[in-house]
């Protein structure tokens, strides 16, 4: 079974993914906020792929403040992660957005909140899982 690790520092929004994702999706979920065990759990290799929220209001990592776009750059940019797909999703929905936090953190894709159709949203992260 593919692990998705969710990013998120909003306890609804997680609960929210983690439920669509299991249900319909048939997917393991692991959820941190925290920036030391995101890195961890990735090296680790114990998640097929990241749901990674962008603006993480109170996540560290060897105790600096980060982002969502901070942390998938540090993955993206260490060998032992950089091909671990990285989805971001953000409330941030503004024209130029998507392109702009793409560009920056180096991601594999871009979701944006409220996830309205859960099947859509279920078969975009699978679509970027990695075969078997």
């Amino acid at each position: 079974m593919k692990t998705v690790l969710i990013v998120e520092d909003d306890l609804i929004n997680a609960r929210v993914f983690s439920k669509i994702l299991t249900k319909r999706g048939g997917l393991a979920v692991k959820h941190t906020e925290n920036g030391d065990e995101v890195i961890q759990i990735a090296q680790s290799g114990e998640a097929d792929i990241i749901l990674m929220d962008v603006s993480l209001a109170r996540s560290a990592y060897q105790g600096k403040s980060v982002n969502g776009i901070q942390l998938t750059q540090l993955l993206k940019g260490d060998p032992q992660t950089a091909d671990l797909p990285i989805i971001l999703v953000t409330a941030h929905a503004m024209e130029g957005d998507r392109e702009n936090f793409l560009q920056q953190s180096g991601a594999d894709d871009y979701i944006s909140k409220p996830v309205v159709d859960h099947q859509a949203f279920v078969d975009q992260i699978v679509a970027l899982l990695p075969a078997e």
